[in-house]
C-alpha cells in the first residue's frame, strides 16, 4: 500500500532532503519532521510541509526553532523523547529512519512496535541489533523495507523468490570509493578531504568515509545477513566501479537476477514508498548506451582491513558486531575532527573488538552496553 503520510527521521541530512523531493513528486503528506541540530534548514522544510511535529535532538537548537516557528502551528519537541514521539506518531503511516549511526536503533524499534511501514536508510541497527529487530517486526506485523539502494536491489530481485531456499548467495555490488587500487601504505597518507570525495555518490560525511574505508560494505553484507536470513557463507560483495548494478541475487539453478539504476538515492526511497506499486518517476532515466562498459572486480581486504574486521564480527556473533561499529562510529567522528589519521580506524577497531569479550544471545541492554564499551575503548586509545 503507498504511503500517505510520512514521518522523517533526519530530515535535514542528505536522505531526508531527497525523501522531501519524493514528497514533493509524489504528493505524500508529511507528520512530523526530526533532525539533529540545522535549526535554519528544519525551518525551511517546516514552512514548505507543515508537519504536526518537528524534532530537534540539540534542546538549544530546539528552543531556537521555536522562536523561529512562533507565527504557525507546529509542535517543536527535543531529545531522545522527541524523536521517539515522532517514530511512533499515530497520523504516520510510514517512518523513514534515515539518521545516522547507533542512535538510529531507538526510534526504529518504536516505528516498529506501532506497526508502522520503516523505509530504512540506517544500516547500523541491523549491523547491531538485528536478530531483535527482525524479531519485532514479525512480532508486531510491520513493514520493514530497506533504502539502501544495495539492499533496495536485492529486496528487489527477490520480489519473485517463493523460497529463500533457492537461494545460493546474495551479490552486493561496491563503487571501490575514492581510494580503489591504492595499497595499505598509500592509504596511510590520505586525508578528511581526499576521504570525502565519493567517486559516484553524495552523502553525509560518516557515510562517505565508511564507503573510503569499505566498512560501509562490511555493514551492509551483516545488515543483508539479517534482513534476508542468511549465513556469511552466502552473502558477498565485488568492486562495480560504474554503481550501475546495485546488487545482485545468484539462484541455485545459476540464474542471476540484477538491480540497474542511475546512483540517485530518490529511486530506492520511491520504491520503500510506493511498494508493491511503482510511480511514475520525472527523473532521467538509465541510459544504456551512455553507461559505458560494466565491470567487476574483487575487494582487497588487506589494503583494506575494515572490510575484513566487518566480516569477523559476522562470524563471531552477538555483540562483537555492537563492537565493531561502535568502534568504527567513534573513530570515524575522530578522523572527522582530524585528530586521528585515517589508517587509525581499522587500528581502533581491531584493538576495542580485542578487548571486548563478545557476548552471546545479547539482550537490548546488552548491545547498548557493548556500543558504549567500544567508544570509551577508542577514545582511551586516542586521549
Amino acid at each position: 500500500m503507498m504511503t500517505k503520510t510520512i514521518s522523517i527521521l533526519g530530515s535535514t541530512g542528505s536522505i531526508g532532503r531527497q525523501t522531501l523531493d519524493v514528497c514533493r513528486q509524489l504528493g505524500v503528506r508529511v507528520a512530523a519532521l526530526a533532525a539533529g541540530s540545522d535549526a535554519g534548514r528544519m525551518e525551511a522544510q517546516c514552512r514548505e510541509f507543515r508537519p504536526a511535529l518537528a524534532v530537534l535532538a540539540d534542546a538549544a537548537r530546539a528552543e531556537e526553532l521555536k522562536t523561529r516557528l512562533a507565527d504557525i502551528n507546529i509542535r517543536v519537541a527535543s531529545g531522545g523523547e522527541g524523536l521517539l514521539e515522532a517514530a511512533a506518531l499515530p497520523e504516520a503511516d510510514t517512518v523513514v529512519a534515515a539518521i545516522s549511526g547507533f542512535a538510529c536503533l531507538a526510534p526504529t524499534l518504536a516505528a516498529v512496535r506501532e506497526h508502522k511501514r520503516v523505509a530504512l536508510a540506517n544500516k547500523e541497527t541491523m549491523v547491531c541489533a538485528g536478530e531483535l529487530v527482525m524479531a519485532e517486526v514479525r512480532r508486531c506485523g510491520a513493514e520493514l523495507i530497506p533504502v539502501d539502494s544495495e539492499h533496495s536491489a536485492i529486496f528487489q530481485c527477490l520480489m519473485g523468490c517463493r523460497d529463500r531456499s533457492e537461494v545460493r548467495r546474495l551479490i552486493l555490488t561496491c563503487s571501490g570509493g575514492p581510494f580503489f587500487g591504492r595499497s595499505r601504505e598509500a592509504l596511510a597518507r590520505v586525508t578528511k578531504a581526499d576521504a570525502l570525495r565519493h567517486p559516484n555518490w553524495s552523502m553525509g560525511p560518516k557515510i562517505t568515509v565508511d564507503c573510503a574505508t569499505l566498512m560501509n560494505k562490511g555493514l551492509e553484507i551483516i545488515e543483508a545477513m539479517r534482513l534476508y536470513g542468511l549465513p556469511l557463507s552466502q552473502v558477498t560483495a565485488v568492486v562495480h566501479r560504474q554503481s550501475v548494478v546495485h546488487s545482485l541475487v545468484e539462484f541455485r539453478d545459476g540464474a542471476v537476477l540484477a538491480q540497474l539504476g542511475t546512483p540517485d538515492m530518490r529511486l530506492p526511497i520511491r520504491f520503500a514508498l510506493t511498494y508493491p506499486n511503482r510511480a511514475e518517476n520525472p527523473a532521467t532515466p538509465l541510459d544504456l548506451f551512455a553507461c559505458g562498459p560494466l565491470t567487476f572486480e574483487p575487494i582487497d581486504e588487506s589494503a583494506f582491513s575494515c572490510f575484513a574486521l566487518a566480516k569477523e564480527a559476522a562470524k563471531r556473533g552477538g555483540t562483537a558486531c555492537a563492537v565493531m561499529n561502535g568502534a568504527n562510529e567513534a573513530a570515524v567522528g575522530l578522523f572527522l575532527q582530524e585528530k586521528i589519521g585515517f589508517s587509525d580506524i581499522p587500528d581502533a577497531v581491531l584493538a576495542a573488538m580485542q578487548a571486548i569479550p563478545a557476548r552471546q544471545n545479547p539482550s537490548l541492554g546488552d548491545i547498548f552496553e557493548a556500543d558504549r564499551a567500544a567508544r570509551c575503548a577508542v577514545f582511551e586509545k586516542f586521549r
